[in-house]
């Protein structure tokens, strides 16, 4: 059995200090986390697809309270694996730091990670024993970074993802304290964690940051989150060519509505009931279906020659962009 160490670190309002595990069992092609509660893989489900395009509702209505979340408590649980992933060898040796890597999106792409090889170190919120922290100040994302690297030496690949979304009806309702808060949690954390990241990154790394559709189409009800998910599409493109010469390649992903814990979290429970029904493919995705972009970006052996792009993974929907 390979295996694989990771460090849990607090993501967007904690830092968490509960050490577990990435395992990886070459014989099945499966990884799975101890303490982590990461559910075994499991076929994604063609009956939850056939009723939601059926019925027009494509999830229970379910509303959680507090961000981000909780996926064990949602109705279907996020798919973070699936057993038709065949993983190549594509990131043996390397290290990578993924924030907000606890569930949704993050946590499939960790899983795909340490499948491919890599070991893994990732930040999530945790509960009310964690030691109050937030990565949207600079301290705070220095301390993550030197921890990473005083257990593994280097990172190679940094994935940013933390984030956190709240509805408004109208701009009058998003204040200076809310305002500030999803900036520095969705926007100052990508400059934060990538500038002391990059003291330990070489020739041959890579960053990706985690952008969104609605940078895109726009979201009149999440104006805050994407007015940073734009912040997001133009950092990713001027830091690529920052680091150029350096040999660092800098690319984003910008997922459609994907079915994790900040949807119950963020929406109220009739909106969570239709999420993702707007799109052409009529669905939400789900984490693992976001994952191989991930892959892709960190992989040399397969994106040697892209820096300043984004994929887009969302459903069908044209962006132009």
């Amino acid at each position: 059995m390979q295996f694989f160490s990771s460090r849990f670190l607090g993501s967007s309002r904690v830092l968490a200090t509960t050490l577990s595990h990435i395992h990886y069992n070459p014989c099945t092609d499966k990884a799975y986390f101890t303490k982590a509660q990461l559910l075994p893989a499991t076929p994604y489900s063609k009956l939850v697809i056939r009723s939601m395009a059926s019925s027009g509702q494509q999830f229970p209505p379910q509303k959680q309270e507090g961000q981000p979340g909780k996926e064990h408590v949602m109705d279907p649980t996020p798919q973070a694996t699936t057993p038709e992933y065949k993983p190549a060898n594509k990131l043996v040796g390397k290290v990578a730091l993924v924030t907000g890597g606890d569930s949704g999106i993050g946590r499939a792409v960790g899983h795909c990670f340490a499948l491919e090889g890599a070991t893994v170190a990732f930040t999530y919120v945790k509960g009310p024993i964690a030691i109050p922290t937030d990565l949207g100040y600079d301290e705070n994302c220095r301390r993550v970074v030197e921890e990473v690297v005083n257990n593994y030496g280097r990172i190679d690949i940094l994935v940013n993802n933390a984030a956190e979304q709240y509805e408004a009806s109208t701009v009058e309702d998003i204040d200076e304290p809310r305002l500030e808060r999803v900036f520095r949690t969705n926007i100052f954390s990508y400059f934060f964690t990538a500038r002391h990241a990059l003291k330990h990154m070489k020739e041959g790394s890579s960053i990706i940051n985690t952008t969104s559709v609605n940078a895109y189409k726009g979201n009149a009800k999440l104006l805050d989150y994407t007015a940073t998910k734009g912040a997001i599409v133009a950092f990713t493109r001027g830091l690529a060519l920052q680091l150029v010469e350096k040999g660092i390649r800098v690319n984003g992903v910008a997922p459609g509505p994907i079915w994790t814990p900040l949807i119950p979290a963020s929406f109220t429970e009739d909106e969570s009931a239709k999420f993702g029904t707007q799109t052409p493919m009529k669905r939400a995705g789900q984490p693992h279906e976001v994952a191989p972009s991930y892959v892709f970006l960190a992989s040399n052996i397969d994106s040697s020659y892209i820096t300043g792009q984004v994929l887009h993974p969302n459903g069908g929907t044209i962006v132009n962009g």
